[in-house]
């Protein structure tokens, strides 16, 4: 079996508005409503109802031989239902086809999983829920941590919840001589398959596709096939694993991001041995090799493919620290809003925020930060966690 599978990263984040210290105690409205409102619809126009749109198409022209995964974050999800219900429906359409896959993730795009092992089943369960409730039932069988972080530990939590298969960078570190286009086994426990991102040609569409300083720029769909077809043959898996902002937000459409994938099928299809998987159906045709030794945790962010993007500097640990030092007065509280505000305040994006790698991956960090600066964004979301710690000791005072 010769396959590629692709999946797509869906998330947005909850961002939070300015917020002064003089609203400590004063005000409980963290959101900046408007602003994810109208990043919500932005991107909605310019990636997820054209892509959408064509992903849709090529399931229809190709009879079901085209195949995609996702994994949408709880909070794109609300914002879907909040801001977008025209995107939402385009989902549920492209899911009813029986070619796409949905994965489970953490509800709210968290980084749980390094933290508390209780709390990240019960937010595991949260998001299978809300799958379910949006899409007809639907229950994932296959399982995408928070920004691929994943370890030997946070693989066997994942196996413990019954998923067959989870994703994972294909990190240069971890591999070593190995390949990523192969299925493996987590170390701990071997039932979990592991699927590792192929970075290289990943990349290629995700971040140097519309690069015109890039070698190969431009990247064409003859250009791409040549590429795959010099995988060794006994290669079975080349797994393309990107943003799903990449078509239309972060590469534009007047790059030719969505005429390339709009060819690509056929090219794969005509002159390769190639064919389109979901994960679960590699898991199923596929045979694992062996094991992958992950023993710190790695991601798919930035060169190092670590967890610098979000955990390292003091800005980044002590805001991550004082977050969960309120998980067991969260857990004794039933003030919905509190639980809401709990679930968006473990967000990633704010920890990604406060990344002071000024030369490793900057720029990347800036594009995407609506703050000034790393530290704008620690005193910001350090003034909102004081104002919720507030909240948070009146009420479970107040019992």
């Amino acid at each position: 079996m010769r396959t590629i599978c692709f999946y797509f990263q869906v998330h947005q984040p909850f961002r939070l508005k300015p917020y002064r210290f003089f609203d400590i105690g004063d005000d409980h409205h963290y959101w900046d409503d408007f602003s994810n409102k109208s990043i919500m619809r932005k991107v909605a126009q310019k990636c997820y109802l054209p892509m959408n749109a064509l992903l849709l198409e090529l399931i229809h022209k190709y009879n079901g031989a085209f195949k995609v995964s996702f994994s949408m974050s709880g909070v794109f999800l609300d914002q879907m239902q909040a801001y977008a219900p025209d995107v939402l429906e385009s989902f549920q359409k492209l899911v009813a086809t029986g070619n796409v896959e949905l994965l489970d993730e953490t509800y709210g795009h968290s980084l749980v999983a390094l933290k508390s092992k209780e709390a990240f089943k019960e937010t595991v369960a949260k998001h299978t829920k809300k799958i379910q409730e949006l899409f007809n039932g639907y229950t994932p069988k296959v399982f995408r941590n928070t920004e691929l972080i994943y370890s030997d530990e946070i693989g066997a939590m994942i196996a413990e919840l019954g998923y067959d298969a989870t994703l994972t960078e294909g990190a240069k570190h971890i591999l070593g001589w190995k390949s990523p286009n192969y299925m493996y086994t987590n170390s701990i426990d071997p039932n979990l398959k592991v699927l590792l991102k192929n970075f290289q040609l990943s990349d290629d569409i995700a971040f140097r596709f519309g690069n015109k300083t890039w070698a190969d720029y431009p990247l064409t769909t003859d250009k791409f096939v040549k590429w795959i077809s010099a995988v060794p043959q006994e290669e079975e898996v080349i797994n393309l694993f990107m943003d799903y902002e990449t078509f239309g937000e972060h590469q534009w459409a007047e790059t030719g991001i969505f005429d390339f994938m709009r060819h690509l099928p056929d090219a794969v299809l005509s002159r390769t041995n190639f064919r389109f998987s979901t994960p679960s159906e590699v898991v199923a045709n596929a045979k694992a090799v062996g094991k992958i030794h992950v023993p710190i945790p790695i991601s798919w962010a930035d060169e190092e493919r670590d967890l610098t993007a979000w955990l390292g500097n003091d800005l980044q640990d002590e805001a991550f620290d004082k977050l969960y030092a309120l998980e067991s007065l969260v857990k004794e509280c039933k003030d919905s809003d509190i639980k809401r505000d709990w679930v968006y305040l473990q967000t990633s994006d704010h920890f990604y925020y406060m990344c002071t790698k000024f030369f490793s991956d900057g720029d990347i960090h800036s594009y995407f930060s609506p703050y000034d600066s790393p530290y704008d964004a620690f005193i910001n979301y350090m003034n909102v966690l004081s104002d919720f710690k507030l909240r948070l000791k009146e009420i479970t005072t107040a019992k």
